[in-house]
């Protein structure tokens, strides 16, 4: 069985995706779905990774047995929705953009009216399965800290008021709520979002952002309680090397979920 997809997006991850996944027998790229402006750099991705499939700046209404999206908010609304209900299944990696109020609603009402699925990777993050697992059951609190080297905080609002590039020990950049956390840091918000919408939600899950000269990797822990005990879960990931503020996890994350499609058996 080989799993024909449509990758929505040929930046850093879905670059890095192709790398990974360009000799999987049983995974074929169809497709990539970028702006016209993005045109020619995907096309020499393509040629390089991928050169059967084609470059392109709408999903193909056929030859797709899949679309996996890794270009954000804009790229959901545009490209997953309508996939989603043509009843194309779709791996969705910008979790973050699901803080926006109404679109997981949309992307669920969009999948049950195309009788398909759309799945959250969980991307940067461990322990998803088991967060998830302990909601059924109740859950009482979630905090999810985030703490990376002061660079990979650049160009969002923890610059306002403070020299990133002097910091000598570390800073708490964000101390809210999970929507609040992804409204302002969007682009570092994906593994907020993932954890608070397999737990609490993101009005319920606490956050806290730190800026630390003292690490050199992405540092990501999660702590929740309820009526099945309590966990504590640290993850110390390296950054993607052609973007900082994404953990080389998260690709990893999107692969494992491309090669689950075609595998015989899956955990």
């Amino acid at each position: 069985m080989t799993v024909r997809f449509a990758l929505i997006g040929c930046g850093a991850i879905g670059t890095s995706l192709l790398e990974l996944v360009k000799d999987d027998a049983g995974l074929s790229v169809a497709a990539i779905v970028v702006p016209a402006e993005g045109a020619d750099a995907a096309q020499a991705a393509v040629q390089r990774l991928a050169p059967q499939a084609q470059v392109v700046q709408a999903v193909p209404a056929e030859g797709i047995d899949l679309v996996v999206e890794a270009a954000g908010h804009a790229a959901i609304e545009q490209h997953v929705l309508p996939a989603l209900r043509r009843g194309l299944p779709a791996i969705v990696a910008s979790v973050g953009a699901l803080s926006a109020p109404g679109l997981p609603e949309q992307l669920e009402a969009a999948a049950r009216e195309g009788g398909t699925q759309a799945q959250l990777i969980a991307g940067a993050i461990g322990a998803i399965d088991a967060l998830a697992a302990a909601r059924i059951g109740g859950l009482e609190t979630v905090r999810y800290t985030g703490r990376k080297p002061p660079h990979a905080w650049t160009g969002t609002p923890a610059e306002e008021g403070r020299d990133l590039a002097a910091l000598a020990a570390e800073t708490v950049i964000f101390e809210g709520s999970a929507r609040e956390a992804a409204r302002l840091y969007p682009k570092n918000a994906n593994v907020a979002a993932t954890v608070s919408l397999a737990g609490l939600g993101l009005d319920r899950t606490t956050v806290r952002l730190i800026a630390d000269p003292g690490v050199s990797e992405n540092v990501h822990q999660v702590e929740a309680a309820g009526a099945f005990g309590r966990f504590e879960l640290t993850m110390r990931n390296q950054a993607l090397a052609a973007n900082p503020k994404t953990s080389a996890l998260t690709v990893y994350s999107a692969v494992r979920a491309l090669r689950s499609r075609a595998a015989p058996l899956v955990i």
